[in-house]
Formats: structure tokens, C-alpha cells, sequence
């Protein structure tokens, strides 16, 4: 169990690092943690990170850009207005500017 604690508590690491006006995937964190495949795991410890102070989790969106875990909030637009209150465009749960918005912890973390 701790094995999976350290990595939880890494995959909140990063995504406290995360930029107000930028958003990551799942797969960009398990990746920059060493886990490729890890997507699901970074779900599932960001699961638990929705009602916690100090963890941006509202930054982290599937690999389009679709809000996926919207219904995790405390209401389901939270996470639309967070993210629009920081000039991030959403249109029907998907972030328009997805490109513009990618924030790759590969490229701007140092492990």
C-alpha cells in the first residue's frame, strides 16, 4: 500500500506544479511519473484529490481535453467554471483551446 501512497502522493505533486491557465491529461502525468500506461492509475489517485485543498484537480482532463470528471465536483459545472475562470474556453465539456492549453510536465518539470 505504500508503493501506491508515494505515487499518489507524486501524481498530486505535479499537479499542484500545474499553471493557473493550463490544464494535463491523466497520460501526460503517468508518463512524466515513469508509467506510459498509467492513465487510469492517475484517474484513480486523482479520485481521491477532488475536495482537497491545495490540488488544482479541476487542471486535469482526459487526453482531448474533455472534462471526464466533472461529475466528481461538487456540482457538475465546478469544474467548467474553475477552469473558464482562469481563461480556459470549454465548449460541451471539451477544452477549445486544447493545444494552447497543454501543459506537458515532461517539458517544463525537471525529474
Amino acid at each position: 500500500m505504500k508503493k501506491e501512497n508515494d505515487f499518489f502522493n507524486d501524481v498530486y505533486e505535479v499537479v499542484r506544479q500545474i499553471p493557473k491557465g493550463r490544464a494535463t491529461s491523466y497520460g501526460a502525468i503517468a508518463a512524466y511519473l515513469g508509467k506510459k500506461r498509467g492513465a487510469r492509475l492517475v484517474g484513480w489517485a486523482m479520485g481521491s484529490s477532488y475536495h482537497q485543498q491545495g490540488i488544482p484537480a479541476h487542471r486535469v482532463v482526459n487526453s482531448q481535453g474533455i472534462l471526464t470528471a466533472k461529475m466528481l465536483f461538487d456540482t457538475p459545472t465546478f469544474m467548467q467554471e474553475k477552469l473558464e475562470s482562469e481563461g480556459i474556453l470549454i465548449k460541451n465539456d471539451k477544452i477549445q483551446n486544447w493545444k494552447e492549453c497543454f501543459w506537458d510536465p515532461e517539458k517544463e518539470l525537471a525529474l
